[in-house]
């Protein structure tokens, strides 16, 4: 690997050295994460067509649903086939422009993943808090006035990161030890200060991900209590929660796994630093359409109508009634 220790004024040039430490059995590794690229790609595929394509999943919790199948349909396009191809090929090398939009599309699209876990918090918390005003604060005009704000917060903290990160220079390294162009992994082998790029990168975390939780735990804060003052029935509506908040378990714990695994750089390898950080972002691309296509029943009957039209003698003919999130 020529360059990795180069004396020149700014590299343009990086190679993406996550997994060395396996040697010649990194190639293995193309197997469970194409597997799983697979899945993610048809499983979300899938549930978007359905909710697109069936006029009953028209409601706002489904669309949310489809706009989450979208955001984890996008997510890993932008970083695991050239992942892939350096298992396959030791294709590690990117540039430094193709970096900078890999970095920015990886970023936004994880943002967007947060934020639309927030949605789907609030649309919990109207229908069940404010039943009866529910369709009213969730009808298209009122709920862009609440989503631009958030979607404008996403677009330039995302963008402001990654300009930042872009007028570095990079006068040491250029070896990044990663599989993807993740931001403090590139400010690392930064010359010179990187502390704005710190505190940015500080505030963005505050502001997007933290910010989203704080939201969603208070929504559900509300939820609760709502629930235990109103009895059986609010018991029967907070089971159209699970879903939404197994969805959220799921994602809190790799986060805080991806967030520790660099906090305990001498007890935990390099290479197993990358696989969470890598699973951060692919696992719940992979993880979110199944658990909602199997949660919720009105999808799960057109889904298994939709694969039944392929291959009729292999599957159910029916499934339960009712209607879960």
């Amino acid at each position: 690997m020529e360059g990795r220790m180069q004396n020149v004024s700014s590299h343009q040039h990086f190679i993406l050295d996550g997994f060395d430490e396996l040697g010649e059995l990194r190639p293995v590794l193309f197997i469970p994460f194409f597997i799983m690229f697979a899945v993610s790609l048809s499983a979300n595929s899938l549930l978007l067509y359905v909710v697109i394509s069936q006029q009953s999943l028209h409601l706002p919790m489904c669309i949310l649903i489809a706009g989450m199948a979208c955001v984890d349909l996008s997510l890993p396009l932008f970083f695991v086939p050239h992942m892939l191809l350096s298992f396959l090929f030791e294709w590690r090398g990117i540039s430094l422009s193709g970096c900078l939009l890999q970095m920015y599309f990886v970023h936004l699209f994880g943002a967007f993943q947060s934020t639309l876990l927030l949605w789907m918090a609030l649309d919990r918390y109207f229908a069940i808090c404010t039943p009866l005003h529910y369709h009213e604060r969730m009808a298209l005009p009122r709920f862009l006035k609440f989503v631009l704000p958030l979607l404008i917060r996403n677009v330039f903290m995302v963008s402001l990161v990654v300009s930042l990160a872009g007028s570095l220079s990079f006068c040491f390294r250029n070896v990044m030890s990663h599989c993807f162009c993740e931001h403090m992994a590139l400010v690392q082998l930064a010359c010179g200060s990187t502390a704005i790029n710190n505190l940015v990168g500080l505030m963005s975390v505050f502001l997007i991900p933290v910010a989203d939780f704080i939201l969603i735990t208070a929504s559900y804060v509300v939820i609760f209590s709502s629930v235990l003052s109103s009895g059986t029935s609010g018991v029967k509506a907070l089971h159209t929660c699970v879903t939404h908040i197994v969805v959220m378990i799921v994602s809190l714990t790799i986060i805080l796994t991806a967030f520790l695994s660099y906090r305990i750089r001498n007890g935990l390898p390099a290479a197993g630093r990358v696989f969470f950080s890598i699973m951060y972002l692919f696992f719940p691309s992979c993880f979110n359409p199944i658990i909602y296509g199997i949660r919720t029943a009105e999808i799960r009957r057109h889904i298994l109508t939709t694969l039944s039209r392929c291959q009729p003698k292999q599957l159910g003919k029916g499934v339960p009634d009712g209607q879960s999130y």
